[in-house]
């Protein structure tokens, strides 16, 4: 999407050590809404046991008696990923609130998983189009580009549990109602991921500056179209299981683009070549 190497997306990489981390966190305690904010241990626990999905469950550092370790126990079981963290962020996150040690982030919908955005391809009798996100952190990037993916004809979007935005209230306000049409699976690993979807005949396409030009790639085929974060792009193990990079050809004094705008150009192009006739 860019001629230059430095980033993928236009956006600037974090320098110091850390510095991702607490900005990427602090705009987290910032953005999400109070409704998908759950903390208190009793409240936490009933959460995890309604069956409701969870992004993100966060304890105090040293938390690990009583309680605590029934939750984690639960969470464990069902996947969520698990952060420690001081009392101080835990405070943040809920404006002060009485959290015990505490916090969990509930998903604003349920996920799927990717075998059923593979049957759903299947019952419409065409081949699968999934679009891939890989360590996309910000909500509205990713809420435009489930939109963009209901729009083409996708039957779905995946993305990682860690180190990535999750479905919050801001992504599903940026979908404007898409989400409630897309199947969105959030898997472990999107590397291990990639390998199970070229194993059943999917081809994978990377989404990066220095590829063949989307418009000049067969895409019609059974695919997984991946984009980077706004910040670093690709990862290098999830780009080397691609067998394609596909890049957008670019006119302008600017060289780049964001990372939800490049994946509007490349969607609409494979759902023009896909629903093209003859």
């Amino acid at each position: 999407m860019e001629k230059n190497n430095k980033n993928r997306y236009g956006t600037g990489r974090q320098g110091k050590k850390g510095y991702g981390r607490d900005r990427r966190e602090n705009r987290e305690a910032h953005s999400i809404p109070d409704e998908n904010v759950i903390f208190g241990r009793n409240a936490v626990r009933e959460l995890l046991e309604s069956g409701r999905d969870v992004d993100k469950l966060f304890i105090s550092s040293g938390e690990r008696e009583g309680s605590v370790n029934l939750i984690l126990g639960i969470a464990s079981e069902r996947g969520i990923p698990i952060f420690e963290r001081d009392r101080a962020r835990l405070d943040e996150l809920t404006h002060g609130g009485k959290h015990q040690g505490v916090v969990a982030i509930a998903s604003e919908a349920n996920y799927s998983t990717v075998d059923e955005i593979l049957a759903y391809a299947e019952s419409k009798g065409e081949p699968p189009f999934i679009v891939m996100c890989d360590g996309i952190e910000d909500p509205h990037n990713l809420g435009a580009i489930i939109r963009t993916a209901e729009c083409c004809g996708a039957h779905g979007v995946i993305i990682p549990k860690r180190r990535a935005v999750g479905l919050t209230s801001t992504v599903a306000k940026s979908s404007a109602g898409a989400l409630m049409h897309m199947r969105v699976a959030k898997v472990t690993n999107l590397a291990v991921t990639l390998d199970e979807l070229k194993e059943r005949g999917i081809w994978a396409y990377a989404a990066d500056m220095d590829g063949t030009e989307c418009r000049k790639t067969d895409m019609k085929g059974a695919s997984v179209i991946v984009m980077g974060s706004e910040g670093f792009g690709i990862s290098r193990l999830v780009k080397e299981k691609c067998d394609f990079v596909v890049s957008i050809k670019m006119y302008g004094q600017v060289n780049s683009m964001n990372v939800s705008c490049a994946a509007a150009v490349i969607l609409t192009e494979v759902a023009r070549q896909r629903n093209e006739e003859g």
